[in-house]
């Protein structure tokens, strides 16, 4: 997670998650999933089965998370141990869940700790299947795992693809990465009824306009406060797509990122992606401009080279203004203003040139706030000419903050339409 600052924080904080981790080899990435959960604000107890004491000790989730970590069935004061756990949990999550496992599991056995806590829980439960490829093929384990999502209604996070235990080469069957799983947790813990299976359509990042086969035009946009508004987005439920220009920031997890590079490009995206766009989310810093003519050849300088001459700049297309004609009735759509003077009257003027229902305007200039940075300082003005100014914070909140007023407005349309 080393772009995710891992401070409390809505969705985890507060929340109680029972992690439950059985023995398979992939034991030892759980240890960072009980500490990262732990760091968001999350009370995590781990429960361990017999077998995963081959491959990590109790201690080290106990070292992690700062609360025991439970191994015996007949253990506890009072109530049975997992009755509390069953009841008290927000989320059970099983990583990794062994193919042997799973099949306890579908079958409803009681025999351990973290079986008998399934069958109590009436939480929602999260597998994360971590076996050998050749395992997680097999026709029962596929079974196991249909009955478990389909008639249990448990969730599954992966298996991923690559490679397994040494010696057993690569496929599917590998767990997913900590930071998947925690998101994945934090998707079924901040669920938002407003914005849960809406489509949601971010832009994000700069573009780059090629002026020969190495050079362009460009910005200093990273991308951070749309990949952060795509992944909050989905973690509020939404099904997402992210329209991405360059950026070093990996993809969000569960969202659907497409990468492009130029104006012309993201253009096009935009305009398949948001007739069935619940929310449009217009954050890319998209280059105003582009070289009339891209030359074939790197551009040479040094003695008898005349240079590179002049270079016409033509106008790139106003995504925005040019695509949200096509957005469907009662969706809702937020464009984003960054200027280096007038802030307040330039984003009015965006705000009804391009027909948003509300805009983010920033200031690259102030200290803590525009590119390269993982913090803003914004102002949110709306058609009904209200408006709030947030302090510096992190973008995570500061997307947080956005799409409360998107899925506020989305609730107001829904209400008038009847839908």
């Amino acid at each position: 997670m080393a772009d995710r600052p891992l401070t409390p924080r809505p969705p985890w904080e507060g929340r109680r998650v029972v992690l439950g981790v059985t023995g398979g080899i992939a034991a030892y990435k759980a240890v960072q999933v009980a500490r990262d959960l732990t760091r968001l604000g999350a009370r995590v107890d781990t429960v361990l089965t017999e077998s995963v004491r081959a491959f990590v000790a109790p201690l080290s989730f106990e070292g992690v998370t700062g609360r025991e970590a439970h191994t015996e069935l007949l253990a506890g004061e009072g109530r049975a141990l997992h009755i509390g756990l069953g009841q008290e949990a927000d989320l059970i999550l099983v990583a990794p869940a062994t193919a042997d496992f799973v099949a306890r599991a579908a079958q409803g056995r009681s025999d351990d700790l973290l079986g008998t806590t399934l069958l109590v829980t009436r939480a929602p439960v999260l597998l994360a299947p971590a076996m050998n490829d050749r395992m997680y093929g097999h026709t029962q384990s596929q079974r196991n795992l249909e009955h478990c999502r389909d008639v249990l209604g448990y969730r599954l996070a992966g298996p991923g693809v690559g490679p397994l235990a040494a010696g057993e080469g690569a496929g599917p069957g590998r767990m997913l990465e900590p930071e998947a799983l925690v998101d994945h947790a934090g998707r079924i813990l901040g669920a938002d009824s407003r914005l849960e299976g809406r489509r949601i359509l971010v832009t994000a990042g700069p573009t780059w306009e090629p002026l020969d086969p190495v050079r362009y035009l460009g910005n200093r946009s990273s991308g951070r406060m749309g990949f952060a508004l795509a992944r909050e987005a989905w973690l509020r439920g939404g099904d997402v797509v992210l329209v991405a220009g360059p950026s070093e920031l990996p993809d969000p997890v569960g969202v659907r990122t497409v990468r492009i590079r130029t104006a012309r490009e993201m253009f096009r995206e935009v305009e398949a992606h948001i007739p069935e766009a619940d929310v449009t989310i217009f954050a890319a810093a998209v280059s105003d401009f582009r070289p009339r003519e891209v030359r074939s050849q790197k551009t040479k300088k040094g003695p008898g080279v005349s240079g590179p001459g002049p270079i016409e700049l033509i106008e790139n297309p106003d995504i925005a203004l040019e695509t949200v004609g096509l957005k469907r009735d009662g969706a809702v759509v937020v464009g984003f203003a960054l200027e280096t003077e007038k802030l307040r009257e330039r984003a009015l003027e965006k705000l009804r040139d391009k027909d948003f229902d509300f805009i983010v305007a920033n200031d690259p200039g102030e200290e803590g706030a525009g590119f390269e940075v993982e913090t803003n300082r914004v102002l949110i003005l709306d058609r009904q000419g209200e408006e709030e100014r947030l302090p510096l914070l992190r973008k995570d909140i500061v997307a947080g903050a956005i799409l409360d007023r998107a899925a506020s407005r989305l609730s107001q349309v829904d209400v008038r339409s009847g839908s």
